[in-house]
């Protein structure tokens, strides 16, 4: 007698797998751009309302970047 509790076509359940998978990737996508989108506005807020610490923060990175440079 066939459990209950299992799907009746295992390929069915493998492709529902994948769907809700994919369905997850795109999700998490959707997440990570509307945060790194807020990210970006609020370093621009920051940089509006600290101009000085901006610039400052400004320099030292171009300072690191090039640090790197052969």
């Amino acid at each position: 007698m066939p459990d209950p509790e299992s799907p009746a076509d295992p390929a069915q359940d493998t492709r529902d797998t994948r769907d809700t998978q994919s369905e997850t990737d795109a999700a998490r996508r959707r997440r990570r751009a509307q945060f790194l989108r807020e990210l970006a506005e609020a370093r621009e807020l920051r940089d509006r309302v600290q101009p000085r610490r901006a610039k400052a923060a400004r320099l030292r990175h171009a300072m690191r970047m090039r640090t790197f440079r052969w």
